[in-house]
């Protein structure tokens, strides 16, 4: 009997293990980071009157729970509306600093944040990024 469960012990010994790993990752206030990239990217017109000047964001947001996430997903054509109308209001002369591009990020991340407030009274946006921000002017 002990040759036909020979394979017992091992796996025995890895889910202890690993039931002993997520412990300590718990005990430790790990949190495991979700990241949702909000599709399709934007395009947009901005800079108000004369020449037309086009912008292309890819935007991923940083969530702390699987909450955040799925209210992230139900409001999604709200977010896109709020995000659309913050990029489409920028000029090219705040766009053409790092700390122009990194103070629009905070507004997109107050944005969504305030969005994921008033509607679930979640709280679990982290972060947003930007992967890619082209500017046509």
């Amino acid at each position: 009997m002990l040759r036909k469960n020979f394979w017992l012990l091992p796996l025995l010994l890895l889910l202890a293990a690993g039931l002993n790993a997520q412990e300590e990752g718990e005990a430790s206030g790990a949190v495991r980071a979700i990241y949702i990239p909000l599709k399709p990217p934007f395009v947009v017109n901005y800079g108000g009157p004369g020449r037309l000047r086009y912008m292309k964001v890819e935007v991923s947001v940083r969530l702390a729970n699987p909450g955040a996430a799925n209210s992230i997903r139900h409001h999604m054509p709200y977010i896109r509306n709020d995000l659309i109308l913050l990029f489409s209001r920028q000029n090219e002369e705040t766009l053409d600093t790092v700390e122009g591009k990194e103070q629009l990020r905070q507004q997109a991340k107050a944005a969504v944040e305030r969005i994921l407030k008033e509607e679930d009274d979640e709280d679990g946006l982290m972060d947003l990024y930007f992967n890619q921000l082209v500017l046509q002017k």
